[in-house]
């Protein structure tokens, strides 16, 4: 009797136990504080430690994980919807709060500055969004069991409305880069919910229009843009330096050139520990992958979108096998899909030239609080479609 009432519990654990995705988030980990260890020692951070405060930050991100575990899906499910809205609540707070707790910086206000303590609501609000997201498509997955294209219009309609209301608040403080992984996330559960190629079609032509009439309008009329989309002066000088960087200033162009130098400069194998030579700025947040160039070479980036192949490989293989069982974990897992493609995209696409700068951070590996606290919810989020698929696994295959 003993004996199978242990052998129930160990199996019970080792639903808990998914090394894959744990050995997944200790590469990243490890590679994080190694990468900024080596950025840190740069002058321009006058000696000050943030490998032990990222440390920190992932330690607490793991007990988040373990805590998001005692939910399930349907709990999670019948939630979405009160920490969206908690979420948009946040982004209203933080627009009507006074300097004192959330300062203007560089003409935007995304940060509540509290003593001791920072938080930027908009990484957070990513999270929810996708939760209440993967809820909206899987109930409306189930209640028209057979899509029409009225039905699939109703779709698209009800993610467009869930996604504009925080990205609406986002541009107003302002945050345009954002707000573009809004839309992104939302596009690509759009189509992956099985929405009509035709209503997709038209979407696309629409949206594709739109954006090549904007740029069109910032890089010909940059004065005009300013007044009409409410674009930054220096938000239009990255867009131009990103279109033809050799017609701009050397300061416009600072950025980029620091960064393909460190690139460069690791060549096959890198530099090693303690020895970066080129002054990236940002260089532990926005340009992380930069600092991994130089200090690890091609190899140790080839390292770093390997890891995120195969996290994003991973994430997809389960959204897959779970969209039979259970749709609502399987829209989880393409939504935090898409939000760690579009960051990783974005992110190492500005350090080598190919996409405008913008303050997005290499996920799981850029230093900050707020983006390893928010990474690490959505990440404990999809552990627990990982749970609950191995537990239903095991019922249908006992």
């Amino acid at each position: 009797m003993w004996e199978v009432g242990e052998a129930v519990m160990t199996k019970r654990q080792s639903h808990y136990l998914q090394m894959d995705f744990i050995m997944l988030l200790l590469f990243f980990i490890i590679v994080s504080l190694l990468a900024i260890y080596n950025a840190q020692q740069l002058e321009q951070y006058g000696g000050e430690n943030f490998v032990i405060k990222q440390a920190v930050w992932f330690c607490v991100g793991i007990g988040i994980v373990a805590f998001l575990q005692l939910f399930d899906l349907d709990q999670l499910y019948k939630a979405s919807m009160y920490i969206y809205g908690f979420g948009v609540l946040l982004l209203i707070m933080l627009l009507i709060s006074p300097e004192s707790i959330a300062r203007t910086i560089n003409s935007t206000k995304s940060w509540f500055t509290l003593p001791g303590f920072s938080m930027q609501p908009a990484e957070f609000t990513k999270i929810s969004t996708i939760l209440f997201l993967a809820a909206v498509i899987s109930r409306h997955k189930s209640k028209y069991e057979i899509s029409t294209l009225k039905s699939d219009s109703l779709l698209l309609i009800k993610i467009i409305f869930v996604t504009v209301i925080p990205v609406f608040f986002i541009l107003q403080q302002p945050d345009f880069g954002t707000s573009m992984v809004y839309l992104f996330i939302a596009g690509m559960l759009v189509l992956l919910s099985g929405i009509d190629w035709k209503i997709i079609a038209g979407l696309i032509l629409g949206i594709s229009l739109l954006l090549a009439g904007m740029l069109t309008l910032i890089v010909k009329f940059p004065e005009l843009s300013q007044d009409i989309i409410g674009i930054e002066p220096y938000q239009i000088n990255r867009i131009m330096t990103w279109f033809d960087s050799s017609q701009q200033s050397s300061n416009d162009t600072y950025h980029f050139d620091l960064s393909l130098l460190a690139l460069g400069s690791g060549q096959l194998a890198g530099k090693g520990m303690d020895k970066l030579q080129v002054p990236t700025p940002e260089a532990h947040t926005d340009f992380i992958f930069s600092v991994i160039g130089e200090s690890f070479g091609f190899i140790g980036c080839a390292i770093v979108i390997f890891l995120y192949f195969m996290m994003l490989y991973k994430l997809v293989t389960l959204g897959l096998k779970s969209s039979s069982h259970n749709s609502f974990g399987s829209y989880l897992c393409f939504g935090f899909l898409s939000l760690l493609l579009v960051h990783a995209f974005q992110n190492m696409g500005m350090t080598i030239g190919i996409m405008p700068i913008t303050g997005i951070p290499l996920l799981l590996i850029s230093y900050g609080g707020s983006s390893v606290l928010s990474t690490m919810i959505g990440f404990g989020l999809v552990y627990r479609v990982a749970v609950e698929h191995t537990i239903q696994s095991d019922y249908l295959f006992k």
